[in-house]
């Protein structure tokens, strides 16, 4: 069973738990992994649909990663061998030469008992996976690959700010990024409106806290403010139905509304969200909560582009450095997947 992108979790008889990351090498400036940083050696493999691949594409964007570690993109879709190439010519990865991601983890560990899941970085010379540990990669990004980083990158990892940056990140996960599966993959309902009211809970005091400030730590975008991000854009079209987080909508809280759409309409953000693949694979894919693999036709994704009028409240999103420019004709989101 999926999970809704990553691939990495288990569901007990009436608790979902999310397994650990199982690859958790490092690719670092200096190596000490077996894996040094270098231009064009490693290959990002994603889905547009998972939260957890989606935050390394925003950081790939906001730091300008983009000639250092390319890119590839799985069909929202999975067969029972998990991630598939299918979008691409083929039906193979045009860098890797393979259909299934889960070839790469062959090549590093045969008969990995764990889940094939995204995002994953691949050594291109080898085909072997080098790491799925999500939690890890975009700090990485923001820490490790700095020689790599576009002029006027910003800091999404401050390190005066990074006790701070952790707490954050720590409940934002516990509650929201992970606490809509718990409550969508219930099989109890104790479990679940323990879960959901989790959820919400979390929400309220993020909106607290997003009332007198525009960003999550500080006063210009971090690491944090991803994570959260990541959910917040899918919390209307998937989560508020399809895992029954529906006490109130994104629309309906104006400060948190407020916030997503800010991000949303900044670079690096919303021209990474393909609604169309995040819409198709949580409702497709999940047939044990949408037997029918209905793929509902709302929300209307106008109200996205809307002025939210955040900059009132101060901040400067990319602090002393510039937005990224703009997203390559081969990545860009199609028609279908955007506002």
């Amino acid at each position: 069973m999926s999970d809704g992108g990553d691939g990495n979790s288990a569901l007990g008889r009436k608790a979902f738990k999310r397994s650990r990351s199982h690859f958790t090498d490092r690719i670092t400036a200096d190596g000490r992994d077996g894996w040094p940083v270098e231009p064009g050696r490693y290959r990002l493999v994603v889905s547009r649909a998972c939260p957890w691949a989606s935050r390394s594409l925003v950081s790939r964007r906001l730091l300008g990663l983009e000639d250092a570690l390319s890119v590839a993109v799985a069909d929202p879709i999975q067969d029972d061998r998990s991630w598939r190439f299918t979008l691409d010519p083929d039906g193979r990865d045009p860098v890797l030469g393979i259909r299934f991601l889960g070839e790469a983890y062959d090549r590093r560990k045969t008969d990995y008992p764990g889940g094939v899941s995204v995002p994953a970085i691949v050594d291109v010379p080898s085909g072997r996976l080098v790491t799925n540990d999500y939690q890890q990669i975009t700090l990485d990004f923001a820490t490790e690959w700095t020689a790599l980083h576009r002029p006027g990158a910003p800091d999404l990892y401050p390190q005066a700010r990074r006790d701070e940056i952790d707490t954050v990140m720590e409940e934002v996960y516990e509650d929201v990024n992970n606490g809509v599966y718990r409550a969508g993959f219930a099989t109890g309902q104790k479990e679940y409106e323990a879960a959901c009211s989790g959820v919400f809970r979390r929400l309220e005091l993020l909106g607290d806290r997003l009332s007198r400030q525009r960003y999550l730590v500080g006063d210009t975008l971090t690491e944090a403010d991803i994570r959260l991000f990541t959910t917040l854009v899918r919390f209307d079209a998937v989560y508020h139905g399809h895992f029954k987080c529906n006490r109130w909508k994104l629309a309906e809280h104006p400060v948190l509304w407020a916030y997503a759409r800010d991000l949303f309409q900044t670079p690096g953000f919303g021209d990474t969200v393909d609604f169309d693949h995040i819409k198709r694979h949580y409702y497709q894919v999940h047939t044990g909560i949408n037997p029918t693999g209905i793929v509902p036709l709302g929300p209307d994704l106008a109200g996205w582009l809307t002025p939210h009028h955040s900059e009132e409240l101060g901040g400067r999103p990319f602090g002393d450095g510039t937005p990224p420019g703009p997203v390559r004709p081969a990545e860009a989101i199609p028609p279908q997947g955007r506002p």
